[in-house]
């Protein structure tokens, strides 16, 4: 388990965009958090380490956004859905497995009986007393 404390929205951006130059395909990362804790703000940083030029904005409505870039990103928002099955049916299993690409998933939790041991588990935790700062805590073998 790792901790990072981010002081604001480029410091958070940049730690993803390192990340994501370590990041290996056929990764799925966690985003785990309340609104507002950074999840979508580290997905933009993330993409731009994977060189990915196109405005990343939270996929809510869409419920899964594609980008192309020395990876593709698979950005996935689960607020939505009711449950697993309801990420199947829109061809989640795809994205568990995302070949040429990295996958993250925000609000994870919506389908937690299909996470595996093989996945990033990224926490976001806003700091009370700071309002712009945040920790974040990635658990995983992998990193």
């Amino acid at each position: 388990m790792k901790d990072f404390i981010s002081e604001s929205v480029d410091k958070t951006q940049l730690f993803a965009t390192e990340l994501a130059k370590r990041t290996k395909e056929g990764t799925v990362i966690a985003l785990l958090g309340g609104l507002g804790a950074g999840k979508t703000t580290f997905a933009q940083g993330f993409a731009k380490g994977l060189g990915i030029k196109s405005s990343v904005i939270s996929p809510t409505f869409k419920l899964v956004s594609e980008y192309s870039g020395n990876m593709n990103l698979y950005h996935i928002d689960c607020y939505r859905l009711e449950s697993s099955f309801d990420f199947l049916n829109i061809g989640g299993e795809d994205y568990l497995n995302p070949v040429g690409g990295v996958t993250l998933i925000e609000w994870p939790e919506r389908i937690k009986d299909l996470w595996t041991n093989n996945w990033l588990l990224i926490y976001f935790q806003r700091i009370e007393e700071e309002p712009n700062k945040r920790k974040i805590r990635l658990k995983s073998n992998q990193v």
